[in-house]
């Protein structure tokens, strides 16, 4: 092909690129090359360009496709020095933006900075006392557990007594006009740390911007917590309207004091107050800094103003805050400056010189360079928006407005969204969309294309996709690249597994020195080993070379994993590494999610799947994402109303401030997408979108509004699944107990005949053998019960005709069995087949195994493949089953394990293929003293979410269920749900996600003649303000401290143990856990954990026999042997039990128990 290279560099890039350049083309003109060259010639040259490049880079590449057409490729570098056709521009006008474009864009950007120098100048102050330069001397030989009181408390207490001592404590610009003009003195400070220390609530009654900076001070390590659930609970129904109330709060016991020895405590706790060498105040250069920093903070008290009237001063506090964590671990991390001259015998830290504790930093030198550092960093937020890097040129993503087929929905949506922009001429900038379209409808190509369609070019892409599970992330890359052609430095995949990567990784190889590479690869230190990193491989850094301050983010940078995670333009991961943004408590672990939202808008795919507390705590993400400008996509077939509107109310609530803050429109632009209606005659999909623009103005009003817009589409969305026809039916399997009879026995026996039944009816008639074949799951709640139930199934008698092969699926099974398992499960559940074809699962090597020899008994007539599974078979896989047996947990789990029955196949199904258990196991026991739907399901009595009987047939209606399994009771509550939720399965799970949202029906607005969004200064009761709902993070004061994600934690279970399956060098397996200072440590005994083989006889009827041993022996290779395998990929966790005795039993095949298998 021949190929144009055109040159737009400038500066050092200029050179650069001519290097690269020169060696492949020839130079046709000063800064244009022309060759021919093959394709995998010219990706090596986008490669070096992309190696070298830098902000002054600027490369298009044109095709020379014949004498009178070309077209562009591709652009490296600057993308704003041609056109979309790649052409260089002529001429230039200009228009002054008043300094920047960024600077007019970020209103309250000097604000920012105004508190980030001060608050940096004083952050370590309180590092000035006695007990922490007695803790940093070399020499000192007193080391104890903690300081009685925390640098940072102490640093706010000085600060505090400053703005106190003052004559007009009351006003800022008093105790700045002290700081500007060096008045203050530090004896009186030193008086007043001395005489005030024990003040019960020492940092209220601060004026305004004084609380806003003592709030940064006191926070620069940690948010405000309660470390005692009792203490805690005092707050859990109280509101929090204000900065000003919450310092009437917050004290010392909010983790910034120590009492591990209290006697200890009582002898160390003066000298936090006293300051042998001073305050600082003979730093000549520390005490001009403050004054200028307080001078530039002076002139923007103003603009504070305005911000505590619109509630703009959320957001500033929260990126001060970021600005100076940032810079505060950038400076600490670097040596000492050598040329640093000061007096002062006050030192910041230590560090280790040949092994032996050394001063590094002085006092004064750290704060002034941090406050240097952070203020810079200030000046970089606008690039965080506008700099990293986009993917564009996808060309399987571009618009085709004449497509048609039942994927041409997506097409419809993208033509909507294009005319919706035309028609505002893109004033609305926020968006809040809504993907509610059916399962296999190609929902994760849809939300690239609406992701693109609503790009500010509409043609480029930077997104997250989060997921809540590894096996769909992985899935969700693998599509995108197979799918939609996206390269590898266009996309990154972050999980939270080494080990699950690899292994995912390794199936994708086809040659044996591949697979070696991988192995040698991955090989880790075992410090390292169970450190939760998980990147996709082969994902390219070199695009986004250059794009960034780096050297600001040094401390942020040091992993691949980062640089993907900030950088990849998109990014399909567990949700867990972007909820750091708002779920960190302590340290600087949001910073770098916190910054990739910045720039990047957020899909949420399966967003109902999250249960407990995450909703909650993923609508505070959402929130954020609206605050930053960020668009924000929500994708599930079922998601409820209530989930809907309460995300929506979060993000709205978060676009206004960001609107106000960056002089944008408040309108919102609310989608919601289905797969819309099939026209046979055209061939095209119709009506797939409705949009409308919502206003932030009101809570209350924007709220309804949108929630009458939901319910208008969710109506058209039920009249169309109720036109569907019916794939999948279900009956109430009616349980009855027996006197005399083992209840696990009999609860069993109900389900072999289900089991039967469902054959019958549902078998297909294998050609070669003429078996009648079927593939079955039967869905249980707990882990003991699936594995009890499969070791019934093993040991029961059966009809001398049928023939079964069953096996156990769950989480509690050694990491390279389970991926053993779901590979096989994957491969021969896809079934895609059509009416009349034989299943291509047929010809699977150990389905045909089965097959044949099930023919060679001679009496089988039937072969029933069972898998007996827990909620882990509900999301993530895409298998289809014949059908299902389920015992019921939630109406959710219903619709989730009925979206596995013919889950690929049309048509409809003439007699029920789901039996649903009238009684769960727990019901059935006859156990009323804990909920029999919880743990999974909805019921809670601690949120007084309780249902009045546990029998099915009187929680659903079976007779719709009879004529179809679908999620309208899910995405449509009955009339009168709130007065059912005791009696209706349904009407429950929409009564809990309103209980733990947080109702926003009874808003109130503030007593003020205007009403605003201020909760700085505001003395109105602001409803359901407390921090155990998500409207007490999103308004009032509560988000300042750590109470809303300590009430409702993302992720929160009971602690898990996590060990490995180790093979040792004497051939014997031994669960053991790594430790840093003992190595691999035996764990059997502490954790009651047994090895029970299972008994021969049952292993004639296992669907899928696996043998560790042999599954690592397979893999063992010159770099890597069995044992060393073995800590990889032996991983399980487990809830370990407390009490003694052999609790768990382990064999291959049932994985960990507490059902004791082989008796």
């Amino acid at each position: 092909m021949m190929v144009t290279f055109i040159s737009q560099c400038e500066k050092h890039a200029l050179k650069r690129t001519r290097r690269v350049l020169d060696a492949f083309a020839n130079r046709i003109g000063d800064n244009t090359w022309q060759t021919l060259i093959t394709q995998e010639g010219l990706h090596t040259v986008q490669k070096l360009l992309r190696r070298s490049a830098s902000r002054n880079t600027a490369v298009s590449c044109h095709w020379i496709r014949s004498r009178s057409r070309s077209q562009l490729l591709w652009v490296v570098g600057r993308k704003n020095k041609f056109n979309e056709q790649g052409y260089v521009p002529v001429n230039r006008t200009e228009k002054s933006l008043l300094g920047s474009e960024q600077g007019n864009d970020w209103k309250y950007l000097p604000l920012i900075n105004g508190f980030v120098r001060l608050a940096a100048l004083l952050h370590d102050w309180g590092k000035a006392s006695q007990l922490f330069q007695d803790k940093l001397n070399p020499v000192s030989n007193m080391r104890f557990k903690g300081d009685p009181l925390r640098h940072e408390w102490v640093s706010s207490l000085l600060f505090s007594a400053l703005v106190k001592s003052q004559k007009e404590p009351n006003s800022d610009e008093n105790w700045l006009d002290a700081l500007i003009t060096s008045s203050w003195h530090e004896q009186q400070l030193q008086s007043w740390m001395k005489e005030k220390n024990q003040l019960e609530k020492p940092l209220n009654q601060l004026p305004d911007a004084a609380s806003l900076l003592v709030w940064l001070i006191v926070s620069h390590h940690r948010l405000p917590f309660l470390a005692n659930k009792t203490e805690r609970l005092q707050y859990a129904d109280q509101p929090c309207n204000s900065l000003a109330q919450l310092l009437d709060i917050v004290d010392k016991q909010w983790g910034y004091q120590n009492l591990y020895d209290a006697s200890e405590y009582a002898q160390r706790i003066q000298q936090c107050f006293e300051f042998p060498h001073g305050l600082l105040s003979e730093s000549k250069v520390w005490r001009q800094a403050l004054s200028q920093a307080a001078e530039h903070l002076k002139h923007q008290l103003p603009l504070f103003d305005e911000a505590l009237s619109n509630g703009c001063w959320r957001l500033v506090a929260e990126q001060a805050r970021l600005c100076l964590m940032l810079g505060d671990h950038n400076y600490s991390s670097k040596e000492a400056d050598p040329t640093w001259q000061s007096n002062m015998a006050l030192y910041a830290n230590t560090q280790r010189v040949n092994g032996q504790t050394a001063y590094k930093q002085r006092l004064d030198e750290h704060l002034v360079n941090v406050a240097n550092i952070a203020a810079n960093i200030t000046e970089y937020l606008p690039f965080f928006v506008i700099e990293p890097p986009v993917a564009s040129d996808i060309n399987l993503l571009k618009q085709h407005k004449n497509a048609s087929g039942q994927f041409s929905w997506q097409e419809d949506v993208v033509n909507t969204i294009e005319q919706y922009r035309e028609q505002q001429q893109d004033k609305t900038e926020g968006y809040f969309v809504v993907n509610m379209a059916s399962t296999g409808c190609g929902k994760t190509v849809a939300n690239a294309k609406i992701m693109q369609a609503l790009s500010e070019d509409k043609q480029s892409l930077r997104f997250i996709l989060a997921l809540g599970l590894r096996a769909l992330t992985l899935q969700t890359g693998d599509e995108y690249r197979t799918r939609l052609g996206i390269k590898d430095d266009n996309l990154a995949v972050l999980i939270g597994s080494k080990a699950v990567l690899d292994l995912h990784q390794e199936d994708k190889q086809k040659t044996i020195q591949q697979e070696l590479q991988l192995a040698e690869f991955g090989s880790e230190s075992q410090d390292r080993l169970f450190d939760d990193e998980g990147l996709e491989l082969n994902w390219s850094e070199e695009k986004w070379q250059g794009s960034l301050p780096e050297e600001e983010l040094a401390t942020v940078l040091t992993r691949p994993k980062d640089r993907a995670l900030l950088y990849a333009p998109i990014l399909a991961c567990t949700i867990d590494h972007i909820m750091g943004a708002t779920e960190t408590l302590r340290g600087g672990r949001y910073i770098l999610p916190y910054l990739r939202l910045m720039s990047s808008d957020l899909v949420i795919d399966e967003i109902d799947d999250f249960t407990g507390n995450d909703p909650v705590a993923i609508g505070r993400l959402v929130y954020l994402a609206g605050a930053l400008g960020r668009k924000v996509m929500i994708s599930s077939a079922t998601i409820p109303p209530t989930l809907a509107v309460f995300y929506f109310n979060a993000y709205q609530q978060g676009w206004h401030i960001h609107a106000l803050s960056h002089q944008k429109s408040l309108k919102v632009g609310c989608v919601w997408v289905d797969e819309g209606q099939y026209d046979e005659k055209k061939d095209k999909c119709i009506h797939a979108c409705q949009i409308a623009t919502i206003t932030t103005a009101d809570d209350e009003l924007t709220v309804s509004h949108y929630r009458q817009y939901h319910n208008n589409f969710i109506e058209k969305r039920v009249k169309a699944l109720r036109a569907l026809v019916a794939r999948r039916k279900a009956f109430i399997l009616p349980i009855q107990k027996e006197q005399g009879k083992d209840l696990q026995t009999q609860y069993f026996a109900h389900i072999q005949q289900a089991i039967l039944r469902l054959h019958q009816a549902h078998a297909y008639s294998e050609r070669e053998t003429q078996l009648q074949v079927s593939f079955g799951v039967v869905r249980v709640a707990n882990i003991p019960v699936c594995v009890a139930l499969t070791h019934y199934l093993l040991a029961a008698q059966w009809p001398e005709e049928v023939e079964i092969r069953t096996m156990a699926y769950h989480s509690q099974q050694v990491l390279l069995l389970r991926h053993e398992q779901e590979k096989h499960l994957d491969g021969v559940l896809k079934r895609k087949e059509k009416e009349g074809e034989q299943p291509e699962a047929f010809q699977n090597p150990i389905v045909r195994q089965h097959l044949d020899q099930a023919h060679r008994n001679g009496k089988a007539k039937h072969l029933i493949f069972i898998l007996v599974a827990t909620p882990v078979e509900e999301v993530g896989r895409d298998h289809d089953f014949d059908w299902a047996v389920i015992e019921p947990s939630s109406y959710r789990s219903i619709v989730q394990m009925a979206g596995r029955v013919r889950r690929h196949r049309a048509g409809e199904v003439a007699s029920p293929n789901i039996a649903l258990l009238q009684y769960n196991w727990v019901a059935f026991q006859g156990n009323n003293q804990r909920d029999a739907f919880s743990k999974p399901g909805y019921e809670n009595r601690n949120l007084n979410l309780s249902l009045s009987t546990y029998n099915l047939s009187e929680l659903v209606d079976e007779s719709q269920l009879l004529k179809s399994v679908d999620a309208i009771p899910r995405i449509q509550p009955i009339t009168g749900w709130k007065t059912q939720q005791t009696t209706n399965l349904a009407c429950l799970e929409h009564a809990s996600i309103e209980r733990l949202m947080g109702d926003v029906s009874t808003a109130k607005p503030a007593k003020a003649a205007v009403r605003t969004r201020s909760t700085f200064l505001s003395s109105a009761v602001l409803p359901k303000n407390r921090p155990t709902t998500l409207w007490g993070y999103t308004s009032g004061g509560w988000w300042m401290t750590a109470l809303p994600q300590q009430f409702a934690s993302f992720r929160e279970s009971e602690p898990t143990k996590r060990v490995s399956l180790i093979l040792s060098a004497k051939n014997r397996l031994h669960f053991c856990e790594y430790d840093k200072d003992s190595g691999w440590v035996t764990k059997e005994d502490e954790y009651g954990i047994g090895f029970q083989p299972l008994a021969e006889p049952l292993k004639q009827r296992l669907w899928l026999i696996r043998d560790y041993q042999q599954s690592l022996a397979s893999r063992e290779n010159e770099y890597q042997q069995a044992e060393q395998l073995s800590k990889r990929y032996g991983e399980i966790s487990f809830l370990p039990r407390k009490s003694s005795g052999v609790f768990y039993h382990y064999n291959d095949q049932m994985g960990l128990s507490t059902f004791k298998v082989f008796e």
